[in-house]
């Protein structure tokens, strides 16, 4: 008796194996899948976001899992938004503030190697140490990254670049990053008050034209509309600062996303942005609020 296989959406009538034809379908389609590079949203709130709000709102604090193996950034109060049964053994964290970083939750989830700035690498091992200890979970490698130091973990080369922010530690440099595969670069920058000179630089569009453009943006946006006047002004960004780096960036060649794609902002204030639905009606384009849980796969 024929049964139905249906691969990635395309039934194939099959007697207990793929013909040809449908082989070469299934390993076309799985490459066309593997292409570009897979995000998840964890969280998308800022620091201010403690559970669901009087609105009925719900961000966690903001973090993406990567092809669904590579974390940036994690907290204990994004565990429930990680796929059931994701292998999860790298970190690249963005700087020490505990609304991104927190040992005990990446080691609960068995990550194995963590990266992180050079320039907090002796406090961040003495904080895991002292985590290792109390969860008896064993204790990581961690890397220690330099400013535009390549690093290639599953196919995707990730770039350190310096964000526009300060930690508690005086001497730390927080860090946005570039991720790069296939033709896609992606930037995800969060937390940071615009694009620093030296990260546009090392990203390759501090220059009126030329260099490899980027393709695909998700950007903090912890001002919402009709709040672009406040004190977090020297550390994050508004709706308005990442409108004016897209239109900048496009006009100058060097954005250049496939038709269609939005910019995604994250890490929103609860008390600085609308619901999701009236952001969703209200957020001029390309931009569009990312979600708890959304999934985009930029190619």
């Amino acid at each position: 008796m024929k049964r139905r296989q249906f691969i990635k959406g395309v039934g194939v009538a099959t007697s207990g194996l793929l013909v040809p034809d449908a082989l070469h379908a299934t390993e076309s389609m799985k490459q066309q899948a593997e292409k570009g590079i897979h995000i998840r949203f964890l969280g998308t709130g800022a620091a201010d976001w403690n559970g669901r709000d009087d609105r009925g709102e719900l961000r966690r604090f903001s973090s993406v899992l990567v092809e669904g193996k590579i974390l940036i950034d994690f907290t204990a109060k994004s565990e429930d938004m990680l796929p059931e049964g994701c292998c999860l053994e790298t970190i690249f964290y963005t700087h020490s503030h505990n609304d991104h970083y927190d040992p005990a939750a990446a080691l609960r989830v068995g990550v194995k190697r963590v990266y992180l700035s050079q320039t907090w690498y002796d406090i961040a091992s003495s904080e895991f140490q002292r985590a290792a200890r109390e969860t008896s979970l064993p204790m990581p490698e961690l890397v220690p990254l330099c400013i535009g130091q390549h690093v290639e973990v599953e196919g995707i080369t990730f770039t350190p670049l310096p964000a526009n922010h300060a930690s508690f530690h005086l001497l730390e440099q927080t860090l946005i990053y570039l991720l790069e595969k296939d033709n896609v670069r992606l930037l995800y920058a969060t937390d940071t008050g615009g694009i620093t000179a030296t990260a546009s630089r090392l990203a390759g569009f501090d220059t009126p034209r030329g260099g490899k453009a980027l393709t695909a943006i998700i950007m903090e946006a912890t001002m919402g509309l009709g709040h672009e006047v406040d004190f977090r002004l020297f550390s994050h960004s508004s709706v308005a600062t990442v409108m004016q780096t897209v239109q900048t960036l496009t006009m100058t060649g060097h954005y250049t996303p496939p038709s269609g794609q939005p910019v995604y902002i994250t890490h929103l204030a609860r008390t600085l942005h609308g619901t999701q639905a009236e952001l969703d009606r209200d957020l001029p384009s390309p931009i569009r609020a990312a979600y708890d849980g959304l999934e985009v796969r930029f190619n």
